[in-house]
This record gives C-alpha cells, structure tokens and sequence, in this order.
C-alpha cells in the first residue's frame, strides 16, 4: 500500500529539502587563489605584529622631532608653617602661624647636543623603514607558503580524485576475479591478488585524503579561519595556463632580485640605521648648550606694609615677581670612557650590519641559481612522467585486453596497474611542481603570484 501526500505537503517538503540543500551550499565558502592571499594579509596576526611595531617606531620618529621643542613646567606650592619659620617674602625669622604661597614657570631649549637630537630623527626615519620593510618581507613569506600550500591543496585533490579511480578500477577486477574463480577458470592466489590491489587502492585513498585534510588545515591557518568552516578551493585548469615559464638566466634572475627582495632591503635599511648611531653615540664627546628661562613670584600673610596694614595678595606677586634667562654650557670632561664605548659598540654593530647584509645578498644568490636549476628540473621530470604515464597506460590496456581473454594472468596484470597508478601519481606531483618552481622565480622576480 502506497502513503500518498497531499500536493501541498509535498511542496513543503520539497521547499524544506531545497533550503537545507541551499544553506549547506551557502556554507561553502569558495576560495580562490587571489582570495587566500587577501585574506592571509588581512587577518594574519603574524602582519599584524609587525604592523604594531611599525606604529611604535613612528611614535618614536614623532618623539625625536618634538623633542626640538623647548620644554616648559610650572611649580605652585601652598603651605601651613607653624612655630619659628623663615617668612618666604621677606627671609626674616618670625614665631606665628605662616600661610605661603609660590609659585614658578621655567623653560629650556637645547641649542646644540653634539647633533645626537638631529641624528636620532633621522635614525629613527631610517629604522622606520627598516620597520616597513620587515612588514613587506613578512607579508611576501606568507604569500610564498599560501602558494605553496594551495598547490598543495590542488595536487592532494587530484591524488585523491586519482586514488579514487583506482579504486573503482580494483573493485571492478575483484568482481571479475571472483567470478572466475567460483567458475574455476582462476586459483584462490589470483583472487587474493586482486583483493591486495583493492586493499592498496583503499590504503592510498586514506593517505591522499588525509595528506588534502592537512593541507587544507594549513591553509586555513594562513588566513586565520577556524578549522571547522567549510571551504571550496577553486581548482584553476593548469592545463591552460601559458605563462609558466621554464627557463631562466640566473643571472639576470639575482640582478632583479637584489633590488626588489624584502630580505635584502630590510638588511640593507638595518645597515643604514646601525651607520646613524655612530653619529649619535659621537655625540657624546661634544659639549651641550642649553638655552633657559624663568618667572615666580610669592605671597605670605605675615608680610605687612610698612604702616602695618595687609599686604594684599595681587600686589605682592606682582611686587614678588622675578625672572632670569640663561645660557647653560656642559663639557664633558671624564665619563668613565662611556663615550668611547658607545661609539666602539657602534661601530661594531655597524659591522656586523654589513656583514649581514652581504649574507643575505650571498643567500640569496644561492636560492636563486637553485631555483632557476629546480624549475629546469622540474619541466624535465614532468616531459618524463608524461611519457612514463603514456607509456604506462598503453601497456595496461593491452594487458588488460589480453587478462579479459585469459593470457596474462592477475600477477602480471596487478604489476602493470600498479605502474600505471604510480605514473598517474607522479604525473599529477610533476606537473604542479613545474607550476610551483615557476612560481618561485615570479616570486624572487617581485611578480604577482597568479593562477
């Protein structure tokens, strides 16, 4: 007996099971290439570190130019003086009660200190940008390893499509054995050659599948999204692109590189700050002029007029006030050698700079030549999997022929499927690895990374 719904239940039904299966794809967030990239800049907290550095160092800059500005400070006091007391306003001793008031504004300007006020702006300019450029390089690492670790997600995707296939394939020769063996036309070893091969088959899907979940973990740590949202990755037709290029003069390569890589423009800005700060600790050495200035006035209520009357409060902070200007000069005469060592400190660091600088330019030279040597590698490997893979996959469908009409047993059949598997593996790994070793050049050359 058949339940039959009415028409309106079964619209409901059918509206119901279309939103849950358009939520579920809602959820699916497609990322695109371009799309991980942007939100790796946006949210990593490794960029936002640097970034928060940046922010202090310009605070610093800031700081060193007001620090050009005279300084100004103001020193009001009230006070209860009981007993025998000096009067403040006339520095007589008297024995009452004393309310007392004064007050004082003062100002330096600093003329000249050796230049280190002028020299530690431009420091701080100069670490400024060493500042930036660490951001930069940051940034530019992490857009290598999105790379990277998409392709990854792309190649573990076609090795899990492939490992599937090998499985329908095994499944399909499991059936076909175990068929000839109940009708006896293959022996109990044939048989269990063939549920190996399906054994295996499900071994490499487990493996593909989980090296794709761990890839795509990654990824999502890149962009800072929690590891539970569901994620699409766009797969681009490699196929079809026509800008992977595989040949490179590793020398034209460095020349591009040494002017546009994060890593030698950052150890190029450090050099120069190190530089600076000799100027700065040579400071020290030269004497300190300091411009200066001051105004107060104070009023007490023991002060009387000569008829004996009050002394009112206005008229004795205006017949109190006082002021002074000043030129103060400082010379260093013996500071325990600190000068000295400063400027000795200084110039070591300066070496070590340059040292590291020249490290960098050295490293970089290395990656490059072996980047340009990996890429040539790369399209070589991929020229022979391709062969491999044809020629792989013409020998099994002969085999495979010949199996159907019982010439080649299932040892030799399993050998060659095994084969054409392993090919249509290193097939897939070859080919995005020529992608993925041109995209490093790209990335040395200061190129956008496209796909």
């Amino acid at each position: 007996m058949k339940l039959k719904l009415p028409k309106s239940k079964v619209t409901i039904a059918c509206f119901i099971l279309f939103s849950i299966f358009n939520l579920n794809a809602q959820a699916q967030e497609v990322i695109t290439l371009q799309k991980a990239i942007d939100l790796t800049l946006e949210r990593n907290l490794t960029i936002k570190q640097s970034l928060f550095t940046e922010a202090l160092t310009d605070q610093d800059l800031k700081q060193s130019k007001y620090n050009l500005l005279p300084n100004l400070t103001a020193g009001p006091q009230a006070s209860f003086n009981f007993g025998r007391n000096i009067d403040p306003s006339t520095n007589q001793f008297i024995n009452q009660r004393i309310f007392a008031l004064s007050g004082n504004a003062s100002s330096q300007l600093t003329i000249f200190q050796g230049g280190q006020l002028r020299n530690q702006i431009i420091t701080n300019r100069l670490q400024l940008d060493a500042d930036r450029s660490s951001t930069a390089k940051v940034k530019n690492d992490l857009i290598l390893n999105v790379v990277t670790t998409y392709l990854s997600v792309l190649t573990n995707q076609d090795l899990v499509a492939a490992a599937l296939q090998q499985i329908d394939i095994a499944k399909i020769t499991l059936d076909r054995a175990q068929k000839s063996y109940d009708a006896g036309n293959q022996t109990l070893a044939d048989l269990s050659q063939a549920k190996a091969q399906l054994s295996t088959a499900d071994l490499n899907y487990t493996t593909a599948e989980n090296q794709y979940e761990l890839s795509v973990l990654t990824l999502k740590q890149y962009m800072e999204m929690p590891p539970s949202t569901n994620i699409t990755i766009e797969k681009p037709d490699i196929s079809k692109l026509r800008d992977i290029s595989t040949v490179f003069d590793p020398e034209s390569v460095l020349k591009t590189a040494l002017s546009v890589n994060p890593d030698i423009n950052l150890a190029e800005a450090r050099q120069k700050v190190a530089a600076q700060r000799i100027s700065i600790a040579k400071g020290s050495y030269y004497p300190s002029i300091v411009l200066f200035g001051q105004a107060g006035s104070n009023y007490s209520d023991a002060r009387k007029l000569l008829g004996g009357g009050n002394y009112p409060f206005f008229t004795q902070l205006k017949d109190n006030f006082n002021q002074s200007a000043g030129v103060s000069l400082q010379i260093p005469i013996f500071g325990r050698f600190t000068a000295r060592t400063s400027v000795r400190k200084a110039r070591i660091s300066l070496e070590n700079a340059e040292v590291t600088a020249q490290l960098a330019r050295t490293n970089l030279g290395k990656i490059i030549y072996q980047a340009v040597w990996d890429v040539r590698a790369a399209d070589k490997k991929y020229v022979s999997t391709q062969q491999t893979y044809e020629a792989n996959k013409e020998a099994f469908n002969v085999i495979q022929q010949r199996y159907n009409v019982g010439l080649v047993n299932s040892l030799d059949y399993n050998t060659s499927l095994t084969n054409l598997n392993k090919s249509q593996f290193d097939l897939i790994q070859a080919k995005y690895e020529v992608v993925f070793r041109s995209k490093i050049i790209d990335y040395y050359l200061g190129n956008p990374i496209k796909l």
